[in-house]
């Protein structure tokens, strides 16, 4: 037997000197060789804690253990099962902080983890290529009912997929021009390419699954005519709608959003121009304010486009980044630089209405705020100016109020998003059913597929419930 390894198996990346020039992916995957070489590191335990923390609750130790015996059919047949979207969380889930976090591997002394994420991946992208989708049965039986979910992003497929095996007549509605959400249009083909995207989506619709696009509801069509059409609604049009500091210069040329900035290049292919028709400002001094996963994508998508000179400001420090470690780690190899403790506070103008640069002020770590971290404080005296022609601001998004604008009867947070019960998705209107960004603010892709996968267990059992109850009529 295979000795077991101490480090994970070495995986294939394109060298940061190559990709922090093109929009290629940079991690290359595994091959069927390397990755049986992981799988014998897994200690196949008993009680598995990596199930336990899958918000999707795979059957980790099932899958890796088909890998290590090389049968992929099996292995891939395992992940069906739990997973929509295998080839997608693969890549984007961020298992350091789950699964791989609990590994009784990861745990010994000198060990490092099973690299699941990377075995998931490579199980899913085996069944892309050697799967024939267009062969997935559908049930012959009469459909037990129609659902309408609103939005195709992680949350929207996820409830149309497991719906789709109910036996569901499932009718996707996207607003914009192409499927995807979140996964299309904010996150750069070198971590998640399309095609994966596309065929993972293609999957889903061998289940028996509709989606049209271009259709904005509460513009296009209102909710009351899905619920007058379908036996349940699911909405999970997500939080794209960008939020700003609001400091003095926002409005001034070269001051972005990540939505807007992100979408013109992931969605529209402004990085293709002009075989593509979007542009996108040509930059050479760019700062990114922010340090989630957006404002990595945000700062690499710069350098990619040419800038000499990408910076992050973060108000935090290192230990306290949301990012994904090894996004940070990809974005110092690719020569994004890091202004830690430091917040701006104003856009300088350079006379024209352009942008010329940012006023920033030094932080420090003050007592802990409400989400536990050290609050940072301003350091008197401490302003300083980066020269900058591009600010792209990626501190979060808020609800879209497009279609909740045109649906005053469902009740809202005081944040603005949809109330919906944690545990079931139920809304305030019987038979409106929501999750994902919409109800919790912006999540991870997995952590969206995780609360769907119950929502569509309860949208089943509220149909259910409802075909057994005989209609009346007034007299």
């Amino acid at each position: 037997m295979a000795r077991r390894s101490r480090t994970k198996t070495p995986i294939a990346e394109q060298k940061p000197e190559v990709r922090n020039s093109n929009f290629n992916e940079v991690c290359l995957g595994y091959t069927i060789e390397e990755g049986q070489a992981e799988a014998i590191r897994c200690l196949q335990c008993k009680d598995a804690p990596c199930i336990k923390s899958c918000p999707v609750m795979i059957d980790i130790p099932g899958f890796i253990l088909a890998i290590k015996e090389g049968n992929m059919q099996e292995a891939a047949e395992i992940l069906s099962s739990y997973t929509n979207l295998p080839a997608i969380c693969g890549r984007v889930c961020p298992q350091e902080k789950q699964c791989e976090q609990v590994c009784k591997l990861g745990m010994a002394k000198n060990f490092e983890p099973v690299a699941i994420g990377k075995l998931e991946r490579l199980v899913a992208d085996w069944a892309l290529e050697n799967q024939d989708f267009s062969k997935l049965s559908q049930s012959d039986q009469p459909k037990i009912g129609r659902v309408a979910v609103i939005g195709s992003g992680p949350s929207g497929l996820t409830v149309a997929g497991d719906l789709a095996k109910l036996n569901y007549e499932v009718i996707v509605y996207e607003a914009l021009h192409d499927s995807g959400g979140v996964l299309t249009y904010g996150i750069p083909e070198f971590r998640l390419p399309k095609r994966i995207v596309k065929k993972e989506i293609e999957s889903i619709k061998a289940l028996g699954v509709t989606i049209e696009t271009n259709v904005v509801v509460g513009k296009t069509i209102t909710m009351d005519e899905l619920r007058s059409e379908f036996d349940a609604c699911y909405i999970s049009v997500g939080a794209g709608a960008p939020n700003f500091m609001g400091i003095s210069g926002t409005a001034l040329n070269g001051v972005y959003s990540s939505s807007e900035y992100l979408t013109r290049i992931n969605l529209m292919h402004s990085y293709e121009f002009p075989k593509y028709d979007t542009p996108i400002k040509r930059s050479q001094q760019v700062v990114v304010i922010g340090g989630g996963n957006v404002a990595m994508d945000a700062a690499r998508c710069a350098k990619r486009l040419g800038a000499e000179h990408v910076s992050i400001v973060y108000r935090r420090s290192l230990e306290e980044l949301p990012a994904r470690i090894e996004e940070y780690h990809h974005s110092v190899e690719e020569g994004i630089e890091y202004h830690w403790l430091t917040n701006p506070i104003e856009y300088i103008d350079n006379g024209n209405g352009d942008l010329s640069g940012v006023k920033c002020i030094k932080m420090e770590l003050g007592e802990s705020d409400e989400s536990g971290r050290r609050s940072p404080v301003p350091i008197k005296n401490s302003e300083f100016i980066i020269e900058a022609d591009t600010v792209i601001e990626a501190i979060g998004q808020g609800s879209n109020k497009v279609l909740l604008s045109t649906f005053p009867e469902l009740k809202l947070t005081k944040w603005g998003y949809i109330e919906a019960d944690p545990k079931t998705g139920e809304t305030s209107i019987p038979g409106v059913f929501a999750g994902g960004d919409i109800v919790t603010g912006a999540a991870t892709v997995i952590l969206a597929m995780g609360a769907e996968k119950v929502a569509a267990v309860q949208i089943d059992n509220y149909v259910q419930e409802k075909m057994k109850t005989p209609v009346t009529t007034k007299v």
